[in-house]
C-alpha cells in the first residue's frame, strides 16, 4: 500500500509534504507534528503499523504517543478548525455593539470539520499550535474562541510573508489578543473616555442643534489614540501627523492634542478673526499643531492636518507631510514620524483615493514606513446604510491590496479597543507596513447635531436610544471588578465639567478667534504676501561659475558604466549647448534645479515619466545600458550640496498630487513638482485644486509652493493632449491665492523656477509648459539671460519698429512661435507681438504700459489658439477692464478642448492665424 494511504485523497498530500518537511529539518514544523512524527517508527510503508492492517481499521485505530491518545486523521482536522479560526473567527466576533453581526456561513461548528461531540475531552497535539500546549478539544476551542471571535478580530492569514504570519500567531498564542492592564491603566483609559464622553454632552448642551459631527458612539477613539502616542514614545517616535473628516474632530483636538477648549469654544460663538486676510473655515476642519511630554519624559510633536469636506483627501496630504519630514529628519530612521489616518466606514469603502493612497504605501518615491488606518465606523454613511455602501464584507477590505492586516474592534470594549491600537503600533514598528483597524460603534444622532435619523433607519436609531454610551459601561465593570466606586466617575465627570466651565466663562471675554497656523515651526521664517508682494521682483540671479560647475557635471556621464549612444550623445549636448550660448527647455530646468542644490535647497519632482520627461527632453535619471542601475547627476555637484529626488509616479493624479502638496507643505525649502502626463490630466486632481492649493491659506492659514507643470499647447494630439485646461486655473484665482504663468522662454523658466524658492513667501505656482518647443531652434536663451536675467511678467516685440506698429497682438505660450513665423512667411511689419508669460497676478501695469507704447497702433487683439470658451480669455476680460475693447481672436467655442481628427486641428489652427493677420478672414463666430 501506498505509505499515505491510511490518510484519505484530501489530506494525504499535504501530510506528505509536512513528513517530508520534517525529514529535511525538523525543527521547521510545528512542535505538535514534530512530537507525533518523534513518536512513530514511520517505515516506507508501515508508519508502525503492519501493512497487512486494513486501511479502514488504521484510520479508525487510536494510537499511543506518550500520554496522548489521539488519530491521524482527528489531529488533522483539529488543525483544519484551527485553521478554519484563523482564517474565518473574524466573521463570528461580538464586534457590533447595537445590532446582530449577519451569518456567514459556514460557521465555525466542529461537525464542518469532520469532529463531533465525542471528540471533544479527547487530547490533541494540535493544542501546541496555538500555544496552549496537548489539550482537550473543549480546552483548544475555548482558547480559540477567545483568541479570535470575542471583541477583536483579526485579519492577518491572507499575508503572503511567512516571518509577518509567524508573528502574528505568536503573539495571538499567547493571548497577546486579549487585553491585560493593570488597575492604574484602567483608571487612566476611563479618565481619557470620560473625556470624550464628557466633551460630547457639554457642547450638547451649551451649543444645542449646532454641527459639531460629535463622536458619540465612538468614544473609545480618545483613549486608544492617547495610549498610541505614550506607546509610540516608548519607540522613539519623535513626530506624530494625522489627518481625520469631520467626525470626532473636535474631541481629538482637545483632549489629545491638547487644543484649548476656549478656542473652540470662541469658533463655536462664531466670532470675527483677528486678521482681515483670513478667511477662516468651519471648526471641525481647522489644522493643529502642538509638542505633548509624554509619561517617559520624551517630547513628541503632534501634528493633525487641516481638511476639507471632501471625505479621503486629508490622507495623501498626510503621507507627503510625513514624508518630507522624513526626508528632512530623519532619513536614517524614517519610522520615527508616525502617521494616522481616521477613515469613516463609508468613506474608505467608497472613495477611489483610498485605493490610489494604499497603492502608493511600499513605492520609493511616497512610502512612509508604514500608516495606522482607524476606521470610526458608524456602519452608516450620511443615511446610507452598510449594505448600500459597498460590496465587500467588510468597508476595510481595501486593505487587503497590500496584504495589510486588519484588527475589527467593538468600540463599546474600550479595552479591546486600545489593545487593538498598541497591537496595530507594534505591527507597523517591527515591519513598517500599514495596518488597519476597524472601529465598530455608532452615531448617536444623525450625520449631524441637526438632523432626523430616524427618517432613515429607525429600527436602528431606536436600539441606540437605549444603549449605553462606552464610559458607563466601562465604569461599571471597573466598579464590579472592586477598582473604582460610583464616586470615583462623578469626581471625574465633575472636575472636567467645571474645567470646561471655566474655559467656557474665559472664551466669551475675547472679541476674536485667534487661529493658530498649521505647523508653525516649519514656517517661521517666512512671511505672508498679498497681491501687491506677489509683484514685486525677487532676485533670481546667479553666478556664471554655478551655472558653469552644474553644467559640467550633468554633461558627463561615469565612463566606467556603459550608455546606448543616444543617451550619450543627448548628455553630452547639454554641455555643447552652453559652449554655443543657446540654452533650451530642458537646459532652463537642469540648471535652476542644480544652482538651487548648489545653494543648499531640496528639490523634489514626481509624476508620470517624470525621470525621462512623458517627451523625452529631461533625463533627469540615466539607466545602464547593462544594469539598468540608476545615475542620478544632479546629485553628483558638490559634497554639502542640497538633495535631488526624482519619482516616477503610480498611474495616478488626486493622491499624488495631495502628496506632494502635503510634502510642499511642510518642506517650504525644498522646490516640490508635480508634473502631468498631459496638462489636462490634472482634472484627476480636481478636488485637490479646488479645496487645497486655490483656497488653503484664506481657509487655514496655510502657505504652499508646491509647483505644477502642465504640458500645454496645440499640436493635433486630440483633445485630451493639446490642452492643459488653464481656464479652470484661472478661475480659481483671486487676490494673492496662487501664480499662473504659460512660459515661452528658457531664461523665463529659469528664473521662475528660482523665484518660487528665492521669495520670502510661498504661493502655487501653476506652469503651463510646452511639448513642440522643447526642441524648437527659436525656444533658446543665452547664458548671460540665466545669470543675470529675472523672471518677465510680460515679453515686448524686440522684432518690429513701434511707429510701424498697426495691430497690437497680445498673446501667451506656444501660440507666439506660430504666429511669429506667420509674420515671417508674410513678411509683416505692421504687427507686435507681446507675450503675457504670468497670466496670474496679471501684470496691467506692464500690459498698460506696453499699449501706451504702441498708442499709434489702430488696433489691439487677444489671440489664443485655444476655444473661445477656454484659455484665457475670459480671464483677460475680469481682470483688465482695456480688454473688453480687444479684438478676440480663437477658435470657435466648443465642448471638447480639440478635434481629434490632425486634417480638421491644422485647418481650425491656421483658421485662427489667418484671423490675426487678417479680420476679413473671420468665420470664428
Amino acid at each position: 500500500m501506498d505509505k499515505y494511504s491510511f490518510l484519505n485523497a484530501a489530506h494525504s498530500a499535504y501530510f506528505a509534504d509536512l513528513y517530508d518537511q520534517y525529514l529535511q529539518n525538523p525543527d521547521s514544523v510545528e512542535p505538535s507534528w514534530r512530537a507525533f512524527f518523534q513518536g512513530y517508527d514511520f517505515g516506507s510503508e508501515s508508519y508502525g503499523i503492519t501493512d497487512k492492517v486494513e486501511t479502514e481499521q488504521v484510520m479508525g485505530t487510536d494510537v499511543s504517543c506518550e500520554h496522548v491518545s489521539i488519530s491521524v486523521t482527528k489531529e488533522f482536522q483539529v488543525l483544519q478548525l484551527i485553521d478554519g479560526y484563523r482564517n474565518r473567527g473574524h466573521l463570528f466576533t461580538k464586534t457590533n455593539p447595537v445590532r446582530d453581526r449577519r451569518t456567514y456561513s459556514p460557521t465555525l461548528a466542529i461537525e464542518n470539520f469532520g469532529l463531533s461531540e465525542s471528540d471533544l475531552d479527547t487530547t490533541f497535539n494540535a493544542g501546541d499550535t496555538i500555544g496552549s500546549g496537548v489539550k482537550t478539544l473543549r480546552a483548544i476551542i475555548k482558547h480559540l474562541d477567545n483568541i479570535y471571535c470575542h471583541s477583536i478580530g483579526v485579519e492577518y492569514m491572507y499575508i503572503r510573508k511567512p516571518e509577518e504570519i509567524k508573528w502574528f500567531q505568536e503573539k495571538l498564542s499567547i493571548n497577546d489578543n486579549l487585553p491585560n492592564f493593570d488597575a492604574d491603566q484602567k483608571k487612566h483609559i476611563l479618565k481619557k473616555l470620560n473625556e470624550a464622553v464628557s466633551f460630547e454632552t457639554f457642547l450638547h448642551t451649551k451649543y444645542v442643534g449646532q454641527k459639531r459631527f460629535s463622536l458619540e458612539g465612538g468614544e473609545s477613539l480618545i483613549p486608544a489614540l492617547d495610549a498610541l502616542i505614550e506607546s509610540a514614545s516608548d519607540y522613539d517616535v519623535k513626530e506624530f501627523v494625522m489627518g481625520m473628516a469631520h467626525r470626532g474632530r473636535l474631541s481629538t483636538l482637545t483632549n489629545i492634542f491638547g487644543k484649548s477648549a476656549k478656542d473652540i469654544f470662541s469658533e463655536f460663538d462664531g466670532k470675527d478673526y483677528e486678521q482681515e486676510v483670513f478667511d477662516g473655515d468651519v471648526k471641525y476642519h481647522l489644522g493643529w499643531t502642538s509638542d505633548r511630554e509624554t509619561n517617559n519624559g520624551n517630547k513628541i510633536n503632534l501634528n493633525i492636518a487641516p481638511n476639507p469636506s471632501h471625505l479621503e483627501t486629508v490622507g495623501a496630504v498626510v503621507e507627503g507631510i510625513v514624508r518630507a519630514k522624513q526626508d528632512d529628519k530623519y532619513a536614517d530612521n524614517p519610522s520615527q514620524v508616525l502617521p494616522i489616518v481616521v477613515h469613516g466606514d463609508a468613506a474608505i469603502a467608497g472613495q477611489g483615493l483610498v485605493y490610489e493612497i494604499v497603492q502608493m504605501s511600499q513605492l520609493d518615491g511616497y512610502k512612509t514606513s508604514g500608516t495606522i488606518h482607524i476606521v470610526v465606523n458608524n456602519q452608516i454613511g450620511f443615511t446610507t446604510n452598510y449594505l448600500d455602501a459597498r460590496s465587500s464584507t467588510y468597508c476595510t477590505d481595501i486593505a487587503k491590496v497590500t496584504l495589510s492586516p486588519v484588527l475589527h474592534v467593538n468600540a463599546d470594549d474600550v479595552e479591546a479597543v486600545v489593545h487593538a491600537m498598541l497591537f496595530a503600533l507594534h505591527f507597523r514598528m517591527k515591519f513598517k507596513r500599514d495596518v488597519f483597524i476597524d472601529l465598530l460603534g455608532y452615531r448617536k444622532y444623525g450625520h449631524n447635531e441637526g438632523d432626523e435619523p430616524r427618517f432613515t433607519q429607525p429600527k436602528l436609531y431606536k436600539a441606540i436610544a437605549k444603549h449605553h454610551n462606552p464610559r458607563d459601561i466601562y465604569a461599571e465593570k471597573l466598579i464590579s471588578e472592586g477598582i473604582i466606586d460610583e464616586d470615583y466617575v462623578k469626581k471625574l465627570e465633575e472636575d472636567y465639567k467645571n474645567k470646561l466651565e471655566e474655559n467656557l466663562e474665559d472664551s466669551r471675554k475675547e472679541d476674536k478667534t485667534e487661529i493658530t497656523p498649521f505647523m508653525q515651526n516649519e514656517w517661521e521664517d517666512y512671511t505672508t504676501a498679498d497681491e501687491n508682494k506677489m509683484m514685486e521682483p525677487v532676485d533670481t540671479t546667479c553666478s556664471k561659475a554655478d551655472l558653469e560647475k552644474v553644467t559640467k557635471v550633468i554633461s558627463n556621464l561615469p565612463k566606467d558604466k556603459k550608455f546606448i549612444r543616444k543617451i550619450e550623445r543627448l548628455i553630452q549636448s547639454r554641455q555643447t549647448m552652453f559652449d554655443e550660448n543657446k540654452l533650451d527647455w530642458a537646459m532652463a530646468e537642469h540648471l535652476a534645479y542644480g544652482t538651487l542644490l548648489l545653494d543648499g535647497n531640496d528639490v523634489r519632482i514626481s509624476g508620470q515619466d517624470v525621470e525621462r520627461g512623458t517627451f523625452s527632453h529631461r533625463h533627469a535619471v540615466v539607466k545602464v545600458e547593462d544594469s539598468e542601475e540608476e545615475i542620478i547627476l544632479h546629485n553628483q555637484l558638490s559634497d554639502d550640496q542640497g538633495k535631488f529626488y526624482i519619482y516616477n509616479s503610480l498611474l495616478s493624479e488626486y493622491g499624488v498630487v495631495g502628496f506632494d502638496y502635503g510634502y510642499a507643505m511642510a518642506s517650504p525649502r525644498t522646490l516640490t513638482i508635480w508634473e502631468a502626463q498631459f496638462g489636462d490630466f490634472s482634472n484627476g486632481a480636481q478636488i485637490m485644486l479646488d479645496q487645497y492649493i486655490s483656497a488653503a491659506e484664506d481657509k487655514w492659514k496655510l502657505q504652499n509652493g508646491l509647483v505644477m507643470l502642465l504640458p500645454h499647447g496645440y499640436e493635433g494630439q486630440g483633445a485630451e493632449h493639446s490642452s492643459g485646461r488653464m481656464e479652470r486655473y484661472l478661475q480659481l484665482c483671486a487676490k494673492d491665492n496662487m501664480f499662473v504663468a504659460d512660459c515661452t522662454t528658457p531664461a523665463n523658466m529659469f528664473h521662475i523656477l528660482r523665484r518660487q524658492v528665492k521669495a520670502e513667501y510661498r504661493k502655487p505656482l501653476i506652469i503651463f509648459t510646452p511639448k513642440s518647443l522643447l526642441r524648437n531652434p527659436k525656444v533658446v536663451s543665452t547664458v548671460d539671460e540665466f545669470a543675470n536675467g529675472s523672471f518677465q511678467e510680460v515679453i515686448d516685440d524686440q522684432e518690429i519698429k513701434t511707429t510701424d506698429v498697426k495691430s497690437l497682438v497680445f498673446v501667451t505660450g506656444k501660440f507666439y512661435y506660430d504666429l511669429q513665423e506667420e509674420r515671417e512667411n508674410l513678411n509683416r511689419k505692421d504687427i507686435a507681438l507681446v507675450r503675457i508669460e504670468q497670466l496670474f497676478p496679471l501684470p496691467t501695469e506692464a500690459i498698460r504700459g506696453v499699449m501706451k507704447k504702441y498708442k499709434n497702433a489702430e488696433e489691439i487683439v487677444w489671440a489664443q489658439e485655444e476655444p473661445r470658451n477656454m484659455g484665457a480669455y475670459s480671464h483677460m476680460l475680469m481682470h483688465l477692464d482695456e480688454a473688453k475693447t480687444f479684438r478676440a481672436v480663437s477658435r470657435r467655442p466648443y465642448g471638447a478642448p480639440a478635434a481629434g481628427s490632425s486634417v480638421r486641428s491644422k485647418k481650425r489652427h491656421k483658421e485662427v492665424i489667418d484671423f490675426v493677420f487678417d479680420k476679413t478672414k473671420n468665420n470664428q463666430h
